[in-house]
């Protein structure tokens, strides 16, 4: 059964993610878990005008790079897997794969990312998800992305 995050929570969630993704600003690409169950996640990823690689992609015509939204669900796919092994320090997680990639439509500043994956199958360390990025309920990404568990990270909090 899924677990939605309460709302009494929700000033929680941030430190919960900085303390669980050894990922900080301005490569953090989630900013809420919505949703958590086994085998299931479902996270925010708000897209502002001022992320630092709207200054580039493209002037004029800001556009957040696909890369960054499969980014988005890498990092989801971590909070999945670190919830799945109870995990109370953080872990690296790298990418050994991504598969079956589409982009459906352009993510803007404005636009919410809502990210939902799906644990396909795992065998610590090695791990298999299925993910897509929503704008307003409309596709804009889907994925398959296998990763590796790499190690406990030692790191220091944010003050």
């Amino acid at each position: 059964m899924a677990a939605k995050v309460s709302e009494t929570n929700r000033d929680n969630d941030l430190s919960r993610l900085l303390r669980l993704l050894p990922h900080r600003y301005p490569f953090l690409m989630v900013d809420k878990v919505v949703e958590l169950a086994e085998g299931l996640v479902r996270t925010l990823k708000n897209v502002t005008i001022n992320e630092p690689f709207f200054t580039g992609h493209f002037p004029g015509n800001p556009v957040m790079p696909g890369v960054l939204i499969v980014e988005a669900l890498a990092q989801s796919a971590a909070i999945l897997a670190l919830s799945e092994i109870r995990a109370v320090k953080p872990h690296l997680f790298v990418l050994t794969g991504i598969e079956k990639v589409r982009f459906r439509r352009k993510v803007v500043p404005g636009d919410q990312l809502e990210i939902e994956i799906k644990l396909m199958k795992h065998h610590r360390p090695l791990w298999k998800m299925r993910g897509e990025a929503r704008v307003g309920g409309e596709l804009a990404v889907e994925a398959e992305l296998s990763a590796m568990e790499m190690a406990e990270v030692d790191q220091e909090q944010p003050s």
